[in-house]
């Protein structure tokens, strides 16, 4: 039966997600009915309902790319200085219970899209950061360690990310909602990356000279890592895609990012205060 009212002007946007990779090792069975389960669950329903909306927009991630597979190396792009530039057209390689379950989410929608007509377009947004953000990822986990002591505890500080602010990633999530091509994929980030270490001494520089603390020591542990080898080394995007059809580009730089996102949590420990996994 046809549906009785009228979605052509829909969007679906799905970032619903268990999305922290370390806790996907924790709760992998939460993480696979949650981000597999759950995007199917959404899928059929706009099957079985006869949902003519305008379009799905499932949130995948950077993560899925993993590490270079050497047998697979060929099939990269590179940057100037070789760096390995990752795009739509990159190999995937996840290597999370995380990234794993968001990889399949991405085929669930273009699965509904060839079987189905449903105009779904997949992103990989890499590293977002903002405020408001779980104190649990890297960013949030640097300031809120720095705003009550004077250690900064952190896992691996050696893998590179590339960090998106998150007005730069809603913009790119309506770029391709309004503009995107359903069936298509598209990825978009800052379009640099930096070693984890540079990122949280970066934060807590911009932190001091806003006055929010003096000199946190950073102190590495390795009870903090992911399990075995399952971290990702470097992650760096190539946005070429989404810029040549859309006209979309990040606006926000790393050192207003930080200090925008550092403001937030100095003004609202009561909304992140119980959530720290660093006590």
């Amino acid at each position: 039966m046809s549906a009785l009212t009228d979605y052509t002007d829909t969007i679906i946007f799905h970032l619903a997600a268990q999305a922290h990779v370390g806790e996907s090792w924790e709760r992998p069975y939460e993480t696979i009915d949650t981000n597999v389960v759950g995007t199917l669950n959404l899928l059929q329903t706009v099957v079985d309902l006869d949902l003519d909306i305008a379009k799905f927009d499932t949130a995948g991630t950077s993560e899925e790319y993993g590490n270079i597979d050497g047998q697979m190396e060929d099939k990269h792009e590179y940057a100037d200085d070789g760096r390995v530039l990752l795009s739509e057209r990159s190999p995937v390689n996840p290597t999370s219970v995380y990234a794993t379950s968001k990889l399949a989410a991405d085929f669930l929608t273009m699965n509904f899209h060839d079987a189905y007509s449903v105009p779904g377009v997949t992103t990989r947004m890499f590293n977002n950061y903002g405020p408001r953000q779980n104190p649990r990822y890297i960013t949030g986990t640097v300031v809120t360690q720095a705003l009550e002591r004077d250690v900064v505890e952190l896992g691996n500080l050696k893998p590179k990310r590339d960090m998106c602010y998150v007005s730069d990633g809603v913009r790119g999530h309506m770029h391709v909602a309004l503009e995107g091509n359903p069936g298509e994929e598209y990825v978009y980030g800052y379009g640099e990356n930096i070693s984890m270490r540079d990122w949280a001494e970066l934060l807590l520089e911009v932190g001091s000279s806003e006055g929010h603390w003096d000199d946190p020591e950073i102190v590495q542990r390795e009870d903090r890592f992911r399990p075995g080898d399952s971290d990702v080394e470097e992650l760096l995007v190539g946005y070429e895609k989404l810029n040549e059809e859309t006209g979309w580009e990040p606006e926000v730089d790393w050192c207003e990012g930080a200090r925008r996102t550092i403001e937030w949590y100095a003004n609202n420990t009561e909304q992140w205060y119980g959530r720290v996994d660093w006590r």
